[in-house]
């Protein structure tokens, strides 16, 4: 959801000594910089309807990628099957969680109010925060508690577009029944010849 805010987390966890399982990669001091502006963009960005949506756009090659990136430095370096998988689940499961965030996103930004697109920006970035803190000290229960988010992000997702799809079309079946309406009721209006 945003991988920005889980490089700055992680590399603030590694250099402040809370976690020793952090690469040293991530806890260089150009890397933490970087991935602090870069989520001071993003936490500005994320709060703007249809930029979040732009920026969502983006990012549907970064996320993955980080993800990959992070997992594979997490696993560890040695170049083994496993890291490769490390690599693959932290790749796949970022493009899941990306998917979640911009579909959710989209829908979001059909309301009419500016106030949905702030909370949903401030809780993601809460819930990131959160589940990495616990994941630093507790890491199967936060794979657990990440996996089912995930797996009620996409049936939520799911029920949305569904939604979304069927309000379309029931509005191009409107559209669709005015238009073959008017040239009837302008016919009844004329006078007979």
């Amino acid at each position: 959801m945003n991988a920005y805010a889980v490089v700055l987390l992680l590399g603030v966890f590694g250099a402040t000594g809370l976690s020793d399982g952090v690469p040293e990669s991530l806890q260089r001091p150009e890397i933490l910089v970087t991935a602090g502006v870069l989520f001071l963009c993003e936490a500005v960005a994320d709060k703007i309807p249809y930029v979040d949506s732009v920026w969502d756009s983006v990012h549907t090659v970064i996320r993955p990628a980080a993800g990959a990136w992070v997992g594979a430095l997490l696993a560890g370096q040695s170049g083994s099957l496993s890291d490769l998988a490390a690599g693959a689940i932290g790749g796949s499961t970022a493009l899941a969680s990306h998917t979640v965030k911009a579909g959710t996103r989209m829908a979001i930004n059909t309301s009419p109010e500016p106030f949905s697109n702030i909370f949903m920006s401030t809780a993601e970035d809460l819930g990131v925060a959160g589940i990495l803190t616990f994941a630093m000290f507790r890491p199967e229960a936060a794979a657990i508690i990440a996996g089912v988010l995930l797996l009620a992000g996409l049936v939520v997702l799911f029920f949305l577009v569904s939604r979304i799809r069927r309000f379309l079309r029931r509005r191009a079946q409107r559209r669709e029944e005015r238009r073959l309406a008017e040239p009837v009721a302008e016919r009844a209006e004329q006078p007979p010849d």
